[in-house]
């Protein structure tokens, strides 16, 4: 790990938790106290395929909340299959400022959910992200997209969460 992604093990360890935290709410009601305030979490969404990952990823690119807050949503993005790996991955080519987000389709489908593709999207949009890598720029980026596009409730959770373990935003 290089210092500029410094906080790497933090932050999945923290988005591990956060994942926790929507498993649980699914598997009940979907109620749920944190930070003292009683909510309820949207549904996550999962994924069959690729190809329903790349609708998903371009639905979100259009939304006109995302387009106004990232500049980087104007800028494509594709998704590909990644083989042989069980974690999804950000590709950027800073030669054509393009990007790809490569997604496993193991027999377990883990990085089939919403968490992670809005994880990776992230990536994308960060200002800075070929050098911020997990830094403070992208975990706010991914905060502010989670808030945009699931809400301000699973927003708290990453928000809650991330404090917690000392991740910087």
């Amino acid at each position: 790990m290089t210092e500029r992604d410094s906080q790497r093990s933090a932050l999945y360890a923290a988005e591990r938790l956060v994942h926790n935290v929507f498993e649980r709410a699914a598997a009940g009601s979907g109620a749920l106290t944190i930070a003292g305030t009683s909510m309820t979490l949207p549904p996550e969404a999962r994924f069959g395929s690729v190809e329903s990952v790349r609708s998903y990823v371009g639905r979100v690119l259009a939304l006109p909340t995302v387009a106004a807050q990232f500049p980087r949503a104007q800028v494509p993005v594709s998704v590909r299959t990644r083989r042989g790996q069980r974690q999804a991955h950000y590709e950027y080519n800073p030669g054509t400022g393009t990007g790809v987000i490569a997604v496993p389709v193991a027999d377990d489908r883990w990085a089939m959910r919403e968490l992670v593709v809005l994880h990776e999207l992230a990536h994308h949009l960060s200002p800075g992200s070929a050098m911020d890598k997990h830094g403070p720029l992208f975990a706010g980026t991914l905060i502010d997209l989670v808030g945009l596009v699931l809400g301000p409730e699973a927003a708290l959770v990453y928000r809650v969460t991330f404090g917690d373990s000392g991740i910087r935003c």
